[in-house]
């Protein structure tokens, strides 16, 4: 028998789901200059701990300081979605 991918097992085991967390931080010597960051992993919601862990290092270790955290999290294993489209054209 195949052996299962452990991120795949993880979504349906352990409830995880693709989260995206949009972290907008400055650094204290320029405080008007506002950046972002990207991050993505497997995490379990409401709870979020690997996010937590994350943001626990970045305080404890990155210069920058937090200004605000977006959260995006979806499961990659979802029922096939349909949507029809309101036009059609053709492009010559």
């Amino acid at each position: 028998m195949a052996e299962v991918d452990r991120d795949f097992a993880g979504q349906f085991m352990q409830g995880m789901r693709l989260t995206t967390a949009e972290v907008t931080y400055y650094m204290p010597d320029h405080p008007a200059l506002l950046q972002t960051f990207l991050w993505q992993t497997q995490d379990v919601a409401p709870k979020f701990p690997r996010l937590l862990k994350f943001l626990d290092f970045w305080k404890c270790e990155i210069d920058a300081v937090i200004h605000t955290v977006r959260i995006a999290h979806r499961g990659l294993i979802a029922p096939t979605e349909w949507r029809f489209a309101d036009i059609e054209a053709r492009l010559n």
